[in-house]
């Protein structure tokens, strides 16, 4: 894998241990621009982790990472304020109401004059759903209000990169819907979206792309209905002749079975055109033939099962996503990364 300017993030062979406990271990992930790419592993398998050393806020034991093409950490200066990030929270003053803190927020941001900032803290909040608390102190806010506040200030202006780790925790489903409609926004206008989640439907009902994690490694990566269409080589066949339509197939060594549904078509080792080109030959009826897609649970479930099976005598130890080296402090900074940053 080669990292090319289609790529929006690009890291190879990161890894990340910490007190010689590994975290994250030779990951190698390849965001195309314009994707909405859902980083999807349980908590512990390294997620935050390797988002915080695409950001530049913890530094890889071993490994490069590029940012929009730029060479990370040495080009966060150039390329952070073409990124808007939250992760594992924001920091804000909780005296402060909502659209106080996004002012103060929206100060530290290079490209927002003076004048433009009350425009921007005023949209910001309409995308979220929060121009109803605008006013309301952020200590009295829920965490789902406290989520979308910290969404807010990343998007304060246009970002090429969006990236946000576990965005609809806390969120009610109203919520989550607000999130999924932001997301589709920011594709719609042309940003690249790294989205980290656990909620396998979530991921399904936004993302372009997946990664899948596990144990610290990346255990499946591309397209997410090319790795649907991959998990699950099945036609469904409707027909009102079902016998006959299973015994042509099998004449023609095509692996076929009766279902409640239909017949079933293993695509194992035929193509689609193939099996209806025999049974047309044999004068069946087709009323429907589609293939079938895998869930991305029974996908996750596979991949991650086959991972286990092969290091079933070598089990690495792991560390959650939030246990991390001593920090310096937290907050969302002027580049609309909101987290926290590894001391050197």
């Amino acid at each position: 894998m080669t990292s090319t300017m289609t790529s929006a993030a690009y890291a190879k062979g990161l890894r990340k241990v910490y007190r010689g406990t590994v975290a994250v271990d030779n990951v190698d992930l390849d965001v195309p621009r314009g994707a909405v790419l859902g980083l999807l592993g349980p908590n512990g398998s390294g997620k935050t982790t390797t988002i915080r050393m695409l950001l530049g806020l913890v530094t890889p034991s071993a490994g490069t990472v590029e940012l929009l093409g730029a060479d990370m950490p040495s080009g966060a200066a150039r390329v952070l304020p073409r990124v808007g990030a939250l992760v594992e929270g924001p920091g804000f003053h909780p005296f402060l109401s909502g659209k106080e803190n996004l002012r103060r927020v929206a100060t530290a941001e290079p490209t927002l004059s003076s004048a433009a900032i009350p425009g921007a803290v005023r949209d910001a909040l309409d995308r979220v759903g929060l121009s109803g608390a605008a006013n309301r102190k952020f200590r009295g806010y829920s965490l789902g209000m406290k989520q979308r506040l910290g969404l807010a200030a990343a998007l304060l202006v246009e970002r090429e990169l969006v990236i946000l780790d576990e965005p609809t925790n806390g969120l009610d489903p109203a919520g989550a819907r607000e999130i999924r409609r932001v997301i589709a926004q920011l594709r719609e206008a042309g940003s690249t979206v790294i989205v980290s989640s656990h909620l396998l439907a979530e991921v399904e009902a936004t993302c372009t792309h997946v990664a899948v994690l596990h144990q610290g490694n990346v255990v499946a990566q591309g397209e997410l209905a090319d790795l649907l269409e991959a998990g699950n080589p099945t036609l469904l066949v409707s027909t009102p002749d079902a016998d006959r339509a299973v015994e042509s197939l099998r004449d023609n060594r095509i692996p076929a079975r009766i279902a409640p549904d239909g017949v079933r078509v293993d695509l194992t080792a035929v193509r689609q055109p193939d099996v209806l080109r025999a049974l047309v030959h044999a004068g069946v009826d087709v009323y429907e033939a589609r293939r079938e897609r895998t869930g991305l649970e029974e996908l996750f479930a596979k991949v991650t099962e086959n991972e286990l099976d092969a290091a079933a005598d070598e089990v690495p130890a792991q560390v959650p996503d939030d246990w991390l080296s001593p920090v310096s402090g937290s907050g969302v900074s002027g580049n609309g990364v909101a987290g926290n940053r590894e001391e050197s």
